[in-house]
């Protein structure tokens, strides 16, 4: 319904804009620049790449909890379908690009990596906060979606396939950890 409000009534999205709480507006501008941070090239922890990941795994949850938690069981039903579909693209992620990207490393006697900039960790941040926030305005303006188990699915699946991206990213990084510490080299991500 919403693409079809954006699309029919241009101006009416001003009038959603406006009825979001300031607090959404710092939020989405505090992601936007944790993600920013990513385009550089620049030096992390082990710890540091994975945490992000499981903050944006927490953060869907939690969007999914929201939307569809209304009874334990479409919570949970929500939940068990994220879980699947990041599980499946993490699993084709990995699949398809099995190493870190070429140029990151991993210097185990000051246990950091040296990872080239990028702009997926951004763009995956960006859509699970849009997904979100659409959501949120869906379910205000069309309250029983909340019980649509097509749309519970839909959601699911797509806060899923950020995460699983997300997961196959910090799963690169910590193989490549694991293998400088059994080579005892700082390999280079292929």
């Amino acid at each position: 319904m919403l693409l079809n409000f954006i699309v029919h009534q241009p101006q009416a999205m001003l009038q959603v804009i406006s009825h979001t709480p300031y607090w959404v507006w710092g939020m989405l501008a505090g992601l936007v620049g944790l993600g920013a941070s990513q385009l550089r090239d620049r030096s992390a922890s082990l710890l540091r790449t994975q945490l992000m990941p499981l903050g944006m795994a927490a953060f869907s949850v939690a969007g999914l909890l929201s939307a569809f938690g209304g009874s334990a069981s479409s919570g949970v039903q929500a939940v068990g379908l994220w879980l699947a579909a990041a599980t499946a693209t993490t699993a084709l992620a990995l699949w398809f690009q099995p190493t870190a990207p070429t140029g990151t490393l991993y210097s185990a006697s000051s246990r950091s990596f040296y990872i080239p900039g990028s702009a997926m960790p951004l763009a995956l941040i960006v859509g699970i906060f849009l997904t979100k926030y659409f959501v949120g305005v869906e379910l205000a303006m069309q309250p029983t979606l909340a019980r649509d188990g097509t749309f519970a699915l839909q959601i699911s699946a797509l806060y899923g396939v950020f995460n699983g991206l997300f997961a196959a990213r910090a799963l690169r990084m910590w193989r490549l950890a694991q293998q400088s510490v059994v080579y005892g080299a700082s390999p280079v991500g292929a």
